[in-house]
């Protein structure tokens, strides 16, 4: 018995090394099979041929009990082989031998009698199946390996317009199985299946001739749907879920404005009467509150931690939810990968079909994640993504090449997305979208009452942290003279010494009570930290004066520690710059808080002053679901906008006029000519107005000067001779380059530079040397995202 056991053994070492891939895959399925038949059949089964099946064997089973026994045992050896089978198939004599003793080991442990030799018959039925199959495909069209492993019709093509084909295959060859998910298409370590990977799942290799070469489209193509106001917030309510007490915010605060939402809904859609607006797939990725990016701020939620995100995204999901397209929500990574349909392994893979959603919303955090496991798809797909991104992200740190060589690479930049994709909190860089939140809004009873009950002589402090404090008791006595100071600093067991005795402190309070608060305070106190939060705003909201610091000189990147790393250069003039160009006096007051007698001046005016409620449009509910409707109906990143004219072949204007330029009356401006068609464009090229900037100027400032706004979108229609012949430019040469500043004319040589890198046009860009083409355009008051033209 000890023999023939060997024996079988050695045959069975000799028959796994030998097969082919193939050959082992249908052994496994016929080890499988054989296993299932006889155990179903319980002993009855017996065998007539050797030749009647390839399945079959010679000797009779046993019948009964005794046979069932066996037939399990060799059902769990079976399965313990099938387990083996594949790394065994990949093995040397020489090298990994010691392998075979694992099978070695488990073949001994079954031993009843009859066993070893029912193994020997399936094994030669097996060997013999694999034969007669491999005899059948060479008779089909179907490839299979050689001998050398590589038939005539895997060989790696040869064709200029895959340059990297090869190099990617040889890729392949030693790294394929670095990563599970080229094993979860298919790869198995042959050259076809290489080539196979290579042009159907990725795209360096092209299509192979006998494959079928049916198309692979980038988007799931699902029938167009009209999408409807919805003015119920259940199903959002239960989609956001309660695990966080972040989320648990969140949820506050959608069922506090719920009323609202719904009464704006019903306005706008009484406005758009007769607009269709198409429902959108839409992936919402709040990625700084996956636990993968460390989600600092849900334990900090009820310790006075930054609320401003949280209220920011609980406003976009409530107004993506309202404006009634199909939201999925992702809160952590393995939700995203579920929801993008991302492959198993390690993120090397694109995803397994379609991008199944037509815009995903995210953050820095979730961009970050979206690349390392959506492997190539991310550049695929990027077009789809938005990324809320509060302080900004402006072109020139937004390019990788450009940033690294320029010295603007930072941690957070480099993506390479149209900068139309970041939206801020704040419209304060036209280069970026404006996404904004919503104001909680008075109804005129709830005016009166603020009237009436306000408190002249209180003062709320804006700093939730004892840190904020720290450092500012002089202004808090000249303060002290004239007003009653209340604070709502957190604290967990003492009084924290940095906010002096005289000042009433609340601790950390609820929404609602900050808001009554607030309502009877005359005055809030801003100590220039926080930066451009939502506070301010419903300080202001809630009929309060919002004091706050001149900053002197302005705070950037280049000259204070808070925003050093973060991808923009934009200067930061005081502790909240919108509310200081956009409300300005008497909701707001911004004066140098170094200077003791212009601020205790600021307070007495303010004491003299009757202010009321005041929000602007674009923060309300209202605003907010016009501006973001009008992004989702209207902005497309994905399809390319050519130039008009062509800026890198054409340097003189074909068409009759010789311009499509026409000065407007009184003024420097340029306008898109009334009689020339205008290309496809969102905002509208009727919008323009283009300016020379003087030398030294951003063109957002130049905007700003004439009234207007920096409109990057109409960059590409602007980067021509046409443009500097209008403005008067008198350029004795034209290039094109890659530079931020671009399009624009050097000062002392009169040399005109065309952009060379449509990702560079930028509002923001500022050259000593230059003076810039800038494109700017009108705005509705109360909702700078959108021009007249643009609804």
């Amino acid at each position: 018995m000890i023999s023939v056991n060997s024996e079988c053994i050695t045959m069975t070492r000799r028959c796994l090394l030998t097969f082919k891939p193939f050959r082992i895959f249908v052994a496994g399925i016929g080890f499988f099979s054989l296993c299932f038949l006889m155990t179903s059949l319980g002993g009855q089964f017996s065998a007539k041929r050797l030749a009647d099946s390839p399945f079959s064997i010679r000797t009779e089973v046993l019948g009964g009990l005794e046979s069932r026994g066996v037939l399990r045992k060799i059902s769990d050896m079976l399965e313990i082989i099938m387990k083996r089978i594949d790394t065994l198939s990949k093995l040397s004599n020489s090298s990994e031998s010691h392998r075979l003793e694992e099978l070695s080991s488990a073949l001994h442990s079954f031993q009843p009698v009859g066993l070893v030799e029912r193994i020997q018959a399936i094994a030669q039925n097996v060997s013999d199946m694999a034969i007669r199959m491999e005899q059948i495909l060479k008779k089909t069209n179907i490839p299979t390996r050689g001998r050398d492993g590589v038939t005539g019709q895997c060989e790696v093509p040869k064709d200029p317009r895959y340059p990297d084909c090869a190099s990617k295959v040889d890729w392949m060859r030693g790294r394929w199985t670095s990563d599970p998910c080229y094993a979860f298409y298919g790869v198995d370590g042959s050259e076809c299946s290489f080539l196979i990977y290579l042009s159907e799942v990725e795209w360096f290799c092209p299509p192979l001739a006998w494959r079928n070469q049916s198309s692979h489209p980038t988007t799931s193509s699902l029938p167009k749907r009209q999408a409807f106001f919805r003015s119920d917030l259940s199903l959002l309510l239960e989609h956001v879920g309660s695990g966080k007490e972040s989320l648990s915010f969140m949820r506050r605060r959608m069922r506090r404005l719920a009323a609202q939402w719904a009464a704006a809904a019903r306005r706008l859609d009484k406005r758009l009467r007769g607009h269709y607006r198409e429902q959108k797939r839409i992936l919402v990725h709040v990625g700084f509150l996956t636990e993968e990016s460390g989600d600092v701020f849900s334990p900090k939620v009820l310790k006075g931690g930054p609320l401003g995100e949280m209220v920011q995204w609980a406003d976009i999901l409530t107004t993506l939810h309202v404006l009634g397209h199909n939201l999925k929500i992702s809160l952590s990574v393995n939700e995203l990968q579920g929801s993008l349909g991302v492959p198993p392994g390690r993120g090397s893979c694109p995803l397994i079909g379609p991008l199944p959603f037509d815009l995903i919303y995210t953050d820095y955090h979730g961009l970050q994640q979206m690349k390392q496991h959506m492997g190539l798809s991310f550049r695929q797909h990027r077009c789809h993504i938005r990324v809320i991104d509060t302080f900004g992200t402006e072109p020139a740190y937004n390019n990788e090449e450009y940033a690294t060589l320029n010295g603007y690479r930072t941690n957070w930049g480099y993506w390479n997305l149209n900068c139309k994709q970041y939206m801020t909190m704040f419209p304060h860089t036209p280069d970026n979208s404006f996404m904004g939140f919503v104001t909680e809004e008075l109804n005129q009873t709830e005016r009166l009452v603020i009237q009436r009950d306000k408190v002249n002589n209180m003062a709320v402090v804006y700093g939730k942290e004892a840190s904020m404090w720290k450092g500012k008791e002089k202004l808090l006595s000249i303060l002290h003279r004239y007003m009653d100071i209340h604070g709502t600093v957190y604290y967990e067991a003492q009084r924290p010494p940095e906010v002096p005795a005289f000042i009433r402190n609340h601790g950390l309070l609820p929404q609602q009570e900050l808001q009554q608060l607030l309502r009877k305070a005359k005055l809030f106190l801003g100590f220039g930290f926080p930066y451009e939060g939502p506070a301010p705003l419903e300080a202001i909201a809630n009929g309060c004066v919002f004091l706050q610091p001149k900053f002197s000189p302005p705070r950037s990147s280049l000259n204070h520690e808070f925003f050093r790393g973060k991808p923009t250069s934009r200067e930061v003039s005081s502790q909240h710059p919108y509310t200081e160009q956009y409300i300005g006096k008497p909701h707001v007051i911004t004066v140098d808080f170094n200077n003791s007698q212009e601020f205790e001046t600021a307070v007495q005016d303010i004491l003299k002053d009757k202010v009321e409620a005041f929000i602007p449009s674009e923060y309300t509910c209202e605003g907010m679901l016009e501006r973001v409707n009008a992004y989702i109906q209207h902005q497309d990143f994905c399809r390319s906008i050519s130039p008009f004219p062509t800026a890198n072949d054409s340097r003189s204007w074909l068409g009759n006029p010789p311009s499509p330029f026409l000065q407007l009356p009184n003024s420097t401006a340029l306008i898109w000519a009334p009689n020339i068609t205008a290309p496809a464009c969102w905002p509208p090229l009727s919008a323009l107005r283009l300016f020379l900037s003087p030398e030294d100027s951003s063109c957002v400032k130049t905007c700003q000067d004439a009234g207007l706004i920096c409109e990057p979108a109409f960059f590409p229609f602007i980067n021509n001779m046409e443009a500097f012949n209008g403005v008067n430019a008198q350029c004795e040469s034209l290039e094109a380059e890659k530079n931020h500043v671009f399009p624009a004319v050097h000062v002392d040589r009169r040399e005109c530079f065309q952009q060379k890198e449509p990702l560079l046009f930028s509002c923001a860009g500022v050259s000593a040397k230059h003076q810039r083409l800038c494109p700017c355009r009108d705005y509705i008051h109360g909702q700078v995202a959108l021009c007249r033209d643009c609804l």
